[in-house]
């Protein structure tokens, strides 16, 4: 096989050994560069591309050794995101050797700034490697651009992942509990039945049970979804939230009469995104809102016996003049969302005659009942 020169993520040894499915040893690879190009960020995306650029020097990896099952991998990684391999000719510290270099396709990515691998390693490293390893389940399986379509979930799916097991590094001593923890927990197989936006995954699994013993091999399905961000807006002067409606699949599916429920502002929180972030990006996409600043509520699991989903809960403070209500979503996502500003004595009602059905606006309806008064103490009135 013809020499292969890597220029952006797949410098970063982990991700290029989960992609090829084995280790590389270091006699295959060696530092060097091609000139008359530069590595740039795609503009909004977590990759580069190679653009030419008089004067500039792009630096690399020149793969040697790479087998037909090497190769094969590599293209379905690359494959699906408008990337095609075209002949160079790369500078080493041997001289200068012919290789193969992925390009991207004409107009599909507009350049950024020039790109940092150890800015990329820092942000996105443990992400998109996490990412490659259930994306490279699918090899042999589904196309690459079936892949690179649902990429962004699967991308997502693997930044909630990253975010668990941050976050997860120490248990809170005042919590009650056995203390188990992943180390008590063994894998024995993973499938994914289906995927798509969502996912469904079974695990295969022993787990330490509470009289000391080890389970029985049990099989455990999971509705795998990522981390959202979920808004309460409020403005504590004029005393009103806002709400959202509009159709939802959950409960058509379940048989309900009207499904358009009254919701929170929602949003899935993006990979490289804070819980924060997310939320005043979902208040300015589904209400036309600024937030003031964000309490938060809860951070919390909706139903850990059948989903992966994670709930970031906040109250926003905001404004909420009067003839604020309108339409609002994001069209590429065929989102029709109405907003309602209520005042609270309203809301209160609707929340103590339990006639709201959406948890997570219920759990910050009733957040808000408790430090109403403290926020309401520190507004500036109009």
């Amino acid at each position: 096989m013809e020499p292969l020169f890597v220029y952006g993520t797949l410098r970063h040894l982990p991700l290029l050994e989960e992609v090829i499915g084995a280790t590389l040893p270091a006699a295959q690879r060696q530092e060097a560069m091609i000139h008359g190009y530069q590595a740039r960020w795609a503009e909004g995306q977590a990759f580069p591309l190679l653009v030419r650029e008089a004067g500039a020097t792009a630096a690399g990896l020149l793969l040697t050794g790479l087998d037909a099952m090497d190769m094969a991998r590599l293209n379905f990684y690359e494959g699906g995101f408008g990337y095609h391999l075209a002949p160079v000719e790369v500078e080493t510290g041997h001289g200068t050797i012919a290789a193969q270099v992925w390009f991207p396709d004409a107009d599909l990515w507009h350049p950024g700034a020039v790109f940092d691998l150890a800015d990329w390693q820092a942000k996105w490293g443990e992400i998109n490697v996490a990412a490659a390893a259930e994306m490279m389940t699918f090899f042999g399986q589904r196309s690459p651009e079936e892949i690179a379509r649902i990429y962004p979930m699967i991308h997502a799916r693997a930044a909630s992942r990253m975010a668990a097991m941050r976050a997860g590094v120490s248990r809170d001593p005042a919590l009650p509990g056995s203390g188990f923890s992943r180390a008590d927990v063994t894998e024995q197989a993973v499938a994914r039945p289906y995927v798509d936006f969502f996912a469904v995954e079974e695990h295969h699994l022993r787990f330490r049970r509470f009289d000391g013993l080890q389970s029985p091999v049990v099989k455990r399905a999971v509705f795998v979804a990522s981390d959202a961000a979920i808004l309460l807006p409020y403005d504590a002067a004029r005393d009103r939230v806002l709400v959202i409606e509009q159709f939802r699949a959950g409960p058509w599916a379940r048989g309900d009469h009207a499904p358009w429920p009254l919701e929170p502002v929602a949003g899935r929180v993006d990979p490289g995104e804070t819980p924060e972030e997310a939320a005043h990006r979902e208040a300015v996409e589904e209400a036309g809102l600024v937030l003031h600043r964000l309490e938060r509520v809860s951070g919390n699991y909706p139903s850990p016996g059948s989903t992966s989903e994670y709930f970031h809960i906040f109250v926003g403070l905001c404004d909420l003049p009067d003839r604020i209500e309108g339409t609002g979503g994001v069209a590429s996502e065929d989102e029709d969302i109405r907003s309602h500003v209520l005042p609270w004595a309203q809301f209160q009602d609707l929340l103590d005659r339990d006639v709201l059905t959406v948890g997570p606006l219920i759990l910050a309806g009733h957040w808000l009942a408790r430090h109403r008064e403290r926020l309401r103490g520190a507004a500036r009135f109009p």
